[in-house]
């Protein structure tokens, strides 16, 4: 409409996510239905650093962007942050935890289950690499994809709707994903992906039904050994 001239550097902060029984009308995970327009960032932090660098460089940033917070990490995730001036550049990716035998792809608060996964599973003999993409659009699909071609397995975590959600989207980007060689990033699937996902209902109020809505540390293990 503008001939990409116009500027538009607003940016939205909210919160969302299960956890607190507070119902459907409050525990919402709507990222994916914001991923879906055109032009429109979405940023989701899973910790105290990230927030601070990625919530300056959105504000710098002359996108709109919509800036997503776990409502309980406001009081379960304690980290540092520096008092000094930096930024996080949207659409890069975090290794939080280096591995070789399958890649688990979390964002938020799952960010958090699947590192907990990691540890028990490294407990066992299973080294997984752990990926935060902190910005689901843009995605840094390069990492994920770099990622897969080491470990030949993914595992996406996600809180939200598995139908036209944020797991099928980080899996499409990386099996398109070209390498310079080539090759794609299906090309280096040994396995087929797991995308676990909430389910597919309005989030109860009951807080055992409510954790049975989402993905649980046991589901992020029993997934990676089921394909490893």
């Amino acid at each position: 409409m503008f001939g990409g001239k116009t500027k538009v550097p607003a940016v939205v902060r909210t919160e969302g996510g299960v956890g607190r029984s507070i119902a459907a009308h409050h525990s919402e995970n709507l990222e994916a239905m914001f991923m879906n327009i055109p032009g429109l960032y979405i940023v989701m932090p899973s910790t105290p650093y990230d927030a601070k660098g990625l919530l300056k460089a959105s504000i710098r940033d002359d996108n709109p962007v919509l800036f997503i917070e776990h409502k309980v990490m406001y009081s379960g995730v304690m980290g540092p942050v520096p008092d000094d001036d930096y930024i996080i550049p949207l659409g890069v990716a975090d290794i939080k935890r280096e591995g070789t035998d399958a890649t688990i792809v979390a964002y938020c608060r799952m960010l958090h289950f699947a590192m907990d996964a990691a540890e028990k599973l490294a407990a066992e003999g299973i080294n997984v690499e752990v990926i935060d993409p902190r910005t689901l659009n843009p995605l840094d699909a390069e990492c994920i994809a770099k990622s897969v071609r080491k470990t030949g397995k993914l595992i996406t975590v996600s809180e939200g709707y598995p139908r036209c959600g944020v797991a099928g989207e980080i899996v499409r980007q990386t099996i398109e994903y070209k390498f310079d060689d080539g090759y794609t990033g299906f090309d280096y699937l040994d396995a087929q992906p797991v995308m676990l996902s909430g389910k597919d209902c309005p989030i109860p109020m009951s807080a055992p039904l409510e954790d049975a809505c989402v993905p649980t540390v046991e589901d992020i293990i029993a997934a990676v050994k089921a394909i490893v």
